[in-house]
C-alpha cells in the first residue's frame, strides 16, 4: 500500500513537512551530518559552509551518483538552502527547521520551473523524508516504488 502523500503545491512551489518528536540540534544534525545524511539521502565529502560546494553522492539513486552541492545559506539549526546540480539541472532546495514544544517541524521547499514538474518530483521528496523518518527510527527503509507513479496524481491536482 502506498504512503499517503503530505506535500502539497503552491504556485511553483514545492512544499513538504515532516514533524520529529525531537529537539532541532538533534533533527539539524540529521540533515547536515555525512554520517547521518548517508542513512537516508546520501554521504557528502568536502568542507561545509555558506557559499562552498560540497559533494554529495546520491546512495539511494541507480548507480550512486556525484553531485555538487553549493551551500547558499546555513543558519544552524534553523535555516539550510542549498543549490544541487547535476546533468539534469540545478535545484533549489530550502530547509526550515522550527521548535514547537518538544517537537521540530522540518520544512522542505522547493520553487519548480514549472508546476507540472511536481508530479515527479513531490513523489521523491515523499520518500526521501520518509527515508529521514525511518532511519532517524532506526527502521526499515521504505521503498521507492511504494512511492511513485501512485503519488503522481496527488501533486498534479489542480497543476
Amino acid at each position: 500500500m502506498s504512503p499517503k502523500p503530505t506535500g502539497h503545491v503552491r504556485g511553483n512551489d514545492l512544499i513538504l513537512t515532516r514533524t520529529f518528536r525531537a529537539p532541532i540540534d538533534d533533527v539539524w544534525k540529521s540533515v547536515t551530518r555525512s554520517e547521518s545524511t548517508a542513512l537516508w539521502f546520501g554521504r557528502w565529502e568536502g568542507e561545509a559552509g555558506p557559499g562552498k560546494t560540497v559533494r554529495l553522492q546520491l546512495l539511494h539513486e541507480k548507480s550512486q551518483p556525484w553531485t555538487d552541492v553549493l551551500i547558499e545559506e546555513c543558519a544552524a539549526p534553523h535555516r539550510l538552502v542549498v543549490v544541487m546540480k547535476d546533468d539534469a539541472g540545478a535545484w533549489r532546495i530550502e530547509l526550515t527547521f522550527t521548535q514547537k514544544g518538544d517537537e521540530t517541524e522540518l520544512q522542505l521547499l522547493q520553487t519548480l520551473s514549472d508546476p507540472k514538474l511536481a508530479g515527479d518530483v513531490g513523489p521523491g521528496w515523499e520518500y526521501y523524508l520518509d527515508m529521514l523518518v525511518a532511519a532517524r527510527a532506526g527502521k526499515s527503509l521504505p521503498s521507492f516504488s511504494d512511492y511513485y507513479p501512485s503519488q503522481k496524481a496527488h501533486y498534479l491536482e489542480g497543476v
